[in-house]
């Protein structure tokens, strides 16, 4: 009891009062989460921030809808006093874009801003309405310089694409040969020389460009190490033929992609041959680069300030368009409008990066499997920021958290936890993530990122697109595993959570990884809201289903980013809409040394059909509509809370409890790469795999009938049908008919054979799995209640209405259907209560 008591005193208050036990009143009601229409818009529609936005950063940046932008240029004014009075007011230039970032820590308490727009001419229309906004002290704080400091220190001198390398590159010159990576430079660069570049240029595409852009950067990282000439001629030979053939306008604006691969090839060449080039070749290359520039500035300002999110910009183009304008500032007849255009990439990193700049979490709300294509951007834009502006940019929250994310998002010598676009394809990291856990562990000291470094060594090796830069900047780091590391990390602010049992050591590893997010599904992530993926020893056992053929062909839409190929539930055959209004939210998790767990929400997720133009295109591209027949459309569920326990090391606890307005078909779903033997008698199914000796069980128990089936076969089978490529996947259903509400909980075992699964069984109320004692209430008319015991250690997981033992104590809850745990944590039992925490908006209403 002492040990109880002794716990009880440092309680983890998450989101409520500090507790006492044996308090006399009885538990109160929870504060209620809103449920908005979209906790974030794709294109903003409301001026951010606002009262009901909480700040993600402090300071916040100022933005302004598109289309409220009626003049040519927009002024803002920022107070801490609604009158804004002189002397504390601060008031922005006339300015080309839809943001303003005020550089500068705003003291806590209500701020107010506004804006109006400036004509062509000058003309000052009037002010907009006054809108408040909230600064705590619980937003992290961090203050870039203004441009101006930045401005002071560009590099007068070629080459400058890597002017922050420059202190580095004669020793890095000088010993060259000795490094590791020479061989493996000089291979790449002789696949340039070899190149019959003449040949890509004949027929312009996004590929022959890519190729192109790639055997530039091959050259030009030899070049700028070695100062070999051969490599130099064949990149003076390339801009010559390039200028030569000159690109059409359906050339040069191809695809966004081809043209900044054009671009790249053009301005890696004029950067490190500057010195040496006639300036005819130099006044052409500049023309078409701002040509370049100038074309897509035209579409980007005043709309990625605005956009959640857009992929091809923050992965590829904005860089480029970035790196051009570095080079150009002070070019003739250039100045201007290069210098204007770097002002605004400046201000746009602060107010939308690191990853939208919504995401202080280190991961990639965007999906695991397409944060790879971001890695070059996200290295090269801190590095160069900082060394100009004189201000550490990796000091921001995203990064300081980015090492501990590639962890636990995808452990060395594994599967990735599986949520968006290609995370299942590769069955270890690739070599991107590998390089930005270098770079981490090199610039930011990160521990989890040198033990992943150190741990892919072979993937890190093999990356080129960090290589100039790790051949440069021979930092050392440790590779030991943090004594510190939590089995359970939340990603607050995506919506995900993900669980192992021993990170460290692969061959063990059993995971849990939980989706539920406030930016709903579109772009590369996936209509998955409240589903989970599974893996043991990195092997995939339950994990989402399908095969990333396309962005949006028919397999992709109906069988890999819609809700019936992911671990989640349909209503009536029914999923979720692409949409960011179909969205989940992850409302609370903790863990210790014995239990983790996490609740979601998804019963704001399957509200209709998707209204955004781009899906509606992409839909009719395929032959599909939005309708009941292909799983899409309205339904009548009013409640879908999800929770997900680890039991470590190897048992796992689905509890959902699921209503609807009317008697409903519900599909409780889990997919594998393996058959499901079935048992309908007992409701449970086992599956083996063979490749890597594991095995799995499941046991359903719910207060209403369910019926088991399973199919090998796809509702859109992937085209060509190519079996080698596209192995059979098992997708199993648990069904439940005409009923209105329903509870269900899946008890799952993961082992090394069937024979090592611990067996499970049910006296009354109590199922027993190995230590565990579980009670659940299954009956829809019953109080929602799950109580957990582990009957050897008495760590307690409890959910309901009730005070629960712990330590043979009864302990009062504070609120009624909280989540309470008493568990190890930092070496002893202690306490923790949560309820319901309500995520970040950067919508909402007022």
């Amino acid at each position: 009891t002492s040990t109880v008591v002794s716990a009880m005193s440092v309680l983890s208050s998450c989101g409520k009062d500090e507790l006492t036990p044996g308090q006399e009143t009885g538990p109160a009601d929870a504060p209620v989460v809103d449920s908005p229409e979209e906790w974030h818009d794709k294109i903003r529609t409301l001026p951010y921030p606002k009262m009901s936005n909480e700040l993600y950063i402090n300071p916040s940046p100022l933005i302004v809808p598109q289309d409220m932008k009626t003049g040519k240029w927009l002024q803002f004014a920022l107070s801490d006093d609604s009158s804004f009075p002189d002397g504390r007011t601060v008031y922005s230039d006339t300015l080309g874009w839809n943001m303003f970032n005020p550089h500068t820590a705003l003291a806590e308490g209500t701020w107010y801003w506004k804006f109006r727009n400036v004509s062509e001419d000058g003309t000052k229309q009037e002010w907009s309405e006054t809108i408040p906004f909230e600064v705590k002290g619980s937003a992290p704080v961090f203050v870039t310089p203004d441009f101006s400091a930045f401005r002071e220190n560009l590099p007068r001198e070629h080459p400058r694409l890597y002017c922050w390398l420059r202190p580095y590159l004669e020793n890095a010159k000088a010993n060259v040969s000795r490094h590791e990576e020479y061989g493996r430079l000089l291979s790449r660069a002789k696949t340039a020389l070899d190149a019959d570049c003449q040949a890509l240029l004949s027929a312009v595409s996004e590929d022959s460009m890519e190729m192109l852009s790639s055997y530039v950067e091959y050259l030009y990282q030899a070049a700028i190490l070695t100062d070999g000439e051969e490599y130099l001629e064949k990149m003076d030979e390339i801009l010559g033929q390039m200028l030569s053939r000159g690109f059409s306008d359906s050339e040069l604006f191809l695809t966004n992609f081809c043209s900044t691969y054009i671009a790249y090839s053009h301005l890696a060449i004029y950067d490190l041959l500057y010195d040496r080039l006639p300036q005819s070749e130099r006044s052409a290359t500049e023309e078409l680069l701002m040509r370049y520039c100038s074309r897509y500035f035209a579409s980007y300002c005043g709309s990625q300030e605005n956009n959640i999110f857009d992929n091809h910009f923050w992965q590829k183009n904005m860089r480029v368009q970035f790196q051009t304008v570095l080079c150009l500032y002070d070019k003739a007849g250039h100045e201007d409008d290069a210098m204007h255009m770097l002002e605004y990439y400046y201000e746009l990193w602060t107010a939308r990066a690191p990853a939208s700049g919504f995401n202080r979490d280190g991961a990639w709300a965007n999906g695991t499997g397409y944060f790879d294509a971001n890695v070059k951007t996200l290295y090269y834009m801190p590095m160069t920021l900082s060394y100009l502006a004189r201000f550490d940019f990796l000091q921001h929250p995203w990064y300081r958290n980015a090492g501990t994310a590639l962890v636990y998002s995808w452990p060395p010598e594994s599967s990735s936890a599986g949520f968006g676009d290609d995370s299942e394809r590769q069955p270890y990291p690739r070599r991107q993530r590998a390089a930005f856990a270098d770079f981490l562990a090199r610039e930011c000291g990160d521990a989890f990122a040198g033990w992943y470094a150190g741990q892919c060594r072979d993937e890190l090796l093999a990356d080129y697109e960090l290589r100039l830069y790790r051949m440069c900047c021979n930092s050392d780091y440790s590779s030991d595993f943090p004594d510190d590391a939590p089995k359970m990390i939340w990603y607050e602010d995506i919506g995900e959570v993900v669980m192992h049992s021993d990170l460290e050591s692969p061959g063990t590893n059993t995971s849990l990884s939980f989706r539920s997010a406030t930016f709903g599904s579109g772009s590369h992530t996936l209509a998955d809201q409240n589903s989970f993926n599974i893996l043991h020893k990195g092997e995939k056992i339950y994990y989402h289903s399908g095969y990333y053929t396309s962005f949006s062909d028919a397999h992709n839409i109906l069988s890999y980013r819609h809700t019936r190929a992911h671990n989640s539930i349909l209503v009536n055959g029914i999923g979720q809409p692409f949409s960011t209004q179909g969205y989940g939210m992850v409302l609370r998790a903790d863990g210790g040394d014995n239990i983790a767990y996490c609740l979601g929400d998804a019963s704001n997720a399957y509200g209709g059909v998707s209204n955004d133009p781009m899906w509606i295109s992409n839909f009719a591209a395929a032959g599909i509509t939005q309708t009941p027949e292909y799983g899409f459309g309205e339904t009548p569920l009013t409640k879908y809370r999800r929770q997900a326990l680890m039991l470590y090391p190897d048992i796992v606890l689905i509890y959902d409890e699921l209503e609807a307005s009317e008697p409903v078909r519900w599909d409780w779903l889990l997919h594998s790469p393996e058959r499901f033997s079935i048992d309908g008698a007992s409701l449970g199914v086992t599956s083996e795999f063979p490749e890597s000796g594991c095995a799995a069980a499941v046991n359903f128990f719910s207060g209403a009938a369910l019926s088991l089936s399973q199919t090998d076969e796809f509702f859109s089978p992937p085209v060509p049908e190519d079996p080698d490529s596209y192995p059979a996947q098992w997708h199993l259903t648990a069904r439940a008919e005409n009923t209105a509400s329903l509870r269900v909980l899946a008890v799952i075992r993961i082992g090394d054979c069937p024979g090592s699964l611990p067996s499970v069984s049910r006296s009354g109320n109590v199922i027993t799995c190995g230590n565990w004692q579980i009670e659940a209430a299954l009956r829809a008319d019953e109080d929602e209640r799950l109580l957990v015991r582990n009957t050897q250690n008495g760590a307690v997981y409890s959910y309901g209405y009730d005070n629960p033992v712990l330590g043979g104590q009864e302990y009062s809850r504070a609120y009624n259907l909280s989540s309470v745990l008493y568990d190890v944590k930092d070496g002893v039992f202690g306490i923790s209560e949560m309820y319901d925490r309500s995520p970040i908006s950067t919508k909402t209403m007022h």
